[in-house]
């Protein structure tokens, strides 16, 4: 039971600062933190602020499968980059044209949520920088896949991706996108993120909103 325990954050706020103390590496490069939201920002902000950085959302969307929505067979960001599970795609008989329908509206979603929490303020520049790319957790990847893909066409000088807790596997999976992974945790079972925290309360837009204007006064 306490091996368990180990592997357990108290909240977001703890997870970000034990992850912020494996970047410390970082601290004399010229770094912008990019979060995910929701639940990546509170993480994000303890990292940001951890190595003196700015602190940034990118909004990949999971594109779901015909009904049963909360089946990834892929993900996009707003600038329409996109990774598809080509496996579940194939298995499921998922046409073309359906991920078409649902990409475009998931990005008509994130354009919108882009609106809300950074109003008319810009994402720093990415180019030659290190970008380091935060969530709460990862489970397939698959938000985290796409999110490289737009990344790297802003021709970052490194990708590093930065998370509490992963499956094993998907964490190789992501290093032959990413420069680095860094995880704290890599339990072999996994079911979701939530079992790894005490407290996963939902964090809401206005937090989200908070922590980017606090972060970047």
């Amino acid at each position: 039971m306490a091996q368990v325990d180990n592997m357990v954050f108290h909240d977001r706020v703890d997870a970000g600062k034990k992850l912020a103390d494996k970047l410390s590496q970082y601290r004399s490069k010229d770094v912008v933190v990019l979060a995910i939201p929701r639940g990546g920002v509170v993480v994000g902000f303890e990292v940001a602020g951890d190595l003196g950085a700015p602190l940034s959302v990118i909004i990949p969307r999971k594109i779901g499968a015909p009904g049963n929505p909360e089946l990834a067979i892929g993900a996009v960001t707003e600038e329409g980059d996109t990774y598809i599970d080509s496996i579940i795609v194939k298995s499921l008989g998922v046409t073309q044209s359906y991920i078409d329908e649902v990409k475009q509206l998931e990005v008509e979603e994130i354009k919108r949520r882009m609106k809300t929490y950074l109003g008319d303020r810009q994402r720093p520049e990415l180019k030659g920088k290190t970008v380091i790319l935060v969530d709460d957790g990862i489970a397939t990847g698959a938000t985290m896949k796409a999110a490289i893909r737009t990344l790297r066409r802003h021709n970052p000088a490194e990708v590093v991706v930065a998370v509490p807790v992963a499956p094993p596997e998907t964490v190789e999976r992501l290093k032959e996108l990413a420069d680095s992974v860094v995880c704290l945790e890599t339990p072999s079972f996994f079911y979701a993120i939530g079992q790894f925290y005490r407290e996963f309360d939902q964090v809401g837009d206005a937090e989200v909103i908070r922590l980017l204007r606090l972060a970047n006064p």
